[in-house]
């Protein structure tokens, strides 16, 4: 057994080899191998009756082969359940999808996976093998499916819980990114009048001989500073991001501190507060589906909120449950939860459909969050254009009110 692991282990250190030759018909080909070196490939070639034109190692990305996103990996789930529904066996399944991928490192972990089956391995342990894209939550689905004979439905609804989770993560996101687009704008705006356009206009005030209003002569104050230490603000902003990212993963007070503030916000705040009942709602909902206890989905559920308050109050829940309190009564302690979530929580405990309920919770917040998203996006695109208008219009008006005070004095 080891003599084959060795064996196989050698075989994965080889590198990777492109080739193109002439076949016995005259037509050109072309091809990827494993092999020790490029010699012992043009003699296999030669045997196949294939004349190489040229054999070279396959190059590597130059940021170590393509990342791996969550949103790949719920693309492959997704194209896992087809093939499978389709009647095609698992491990051609797993040939096909890695035939087709474009990311090197996600045909790399697809090849892996596919070698500990064909090694005796079950689908769950071989995904477990991957630990760093395939979660509990993932493997807990895949072995609850394979236990019970209905893989496919389990791979349907683990591929179903990695789109709507990333398709709410985008949603946040993109919530997030417009406030700081109208800040990076108004930035830059800013900076272009100050740096190239007053100076210009710097020029021919020293001209007139008279005392500037004070606006204008704060401008060109700021005009001055600006040409001659613009690299102070680019230092502070670095300064603070690093300040702030050391202190993000050496504090979690800090952390908790920052996501309490976080939810605060208007608007932005009840976009991250829904979608974190969202995710709660959905996790704890798939978690029950592959048949994990209450108190065990917990440590899942609460990595899967996204923010630390509700991380916090998921910990509680499963403290106050493992004691013999239900879920809804555990919920409400928190003080964290909508009284229609803590009524349906309750309402699925008492008929036995608590997965279902649950579920029902998660679309609700799904389409709260979708609604609130768009509608942000549609109170923003104006205040874009408002807060680039004051900012212009300010430092235009700031640049003629000499020649509009000069204009007085000659009238």
């Amino acid at each position: 057994m080891a003599t084959t692991y060795n064996i196989r282990k050698q075989k994965e250190d080889m590198p990777h080899f492109e080739w193109e030759g002439i076949n016995k018909n005259g037509v050109k080909i072309r091809g990827e191998i494993q092999a020790p070196n490029a010699n012992m490939i043009r003699a296999g070639l030669r045997r196949k009756g294939i004349k190489p034109r040229w054999v070279r190692q396959k190059r590597k990305s130059l940021f170590g082969g393509g990342k791996i996103t969550p949103a790949d990996i719920a693309h492959f789930a997704r194209q896992v359940t087809t093939m499978m529904r389709s009647g095609v066996p698992l491990v051609q399944a797993l040939e096909i999808i890695g035939g087709g991928l474009e990311n090197p490192a996600m045909q790399e972990m697809v090849k892996k996976i596919k070698k500990d089956i064909e090694g005796g391995a079950d689908f769950a342990t071989a995904l477990g093998n991957q630990p760093k894209y395939f979660d509990d939550l993932f493997v807990n689905l895949v072995a609850a499916g394979e236990q019970a004979g209905t893989m496919e439905d389990m791979l349907d609804k683990v591929a179903t819980y990695k789109e709507k989770t990333e398709r709410m993560k985008a949603k946040v996101k993109k919530a997030m990114t417009y406030p700081i687009t109208v800040l990076i704008m108004a930035l830059v705006v800013s900076s272009i009048m100050l740096i190239f356009v007053i100076p210009q206009f710097k020029s021919i005030f020293e001209g007139f001989g008279a005392e500037l209003p004070a606006f204008t002569q704060m401008l060109i104050d700021m005009s001055n500073w600006l040409q001659a230490s613009w690299w102070k603000p680019i230092l502070f902003v670095i300064a603070v991001g690093a300040a702030f990212k050391q202190a993000s993963q050496r504090s979690a007070k800090f952390r908790y501190f920052v996501d309490s503030a976080v939810l605060k916000i208007p608007v932005m705040g009840t976009i991250i507060h829904k979608s974190a009942i969202a995710r709660f709602s959905r996790t704890l909902s798939t978690m029950f589906a592959a048949g994990v206890p209450l108190v065990e989905a917990m440590d899942a559920v609460a990595g899967s909120t996204g923010n630390l308050v509700y991380h916090k109050a998921t910990m509680q829940i499963k403290e106050d449950t493992s004691k013999g309190v239900q879920l809804n009564e555990a919920m409400l302690t928190t003080q964290q939860f909508p009284s229609m979530v803590i009524q349906m929580a309750k309402i699925g405990e008492e008929s036995g459909r608590l997965e279902e309920m649950l579920g029902r919770v998660a679309d609700y917040f799904e389409e709260q969050v979708d609604d609130l998203v768009d509608s942000l996006s549609k109170q923003m695109e104006p205040l874009i254009m408002a807060v680039l208008g004051v900012i212009v219009g300010g430092l235009v008006i700031g640049m003629y009110l000499p020649i509009f005070k000069l204009g007085a004095v000659v009238g």
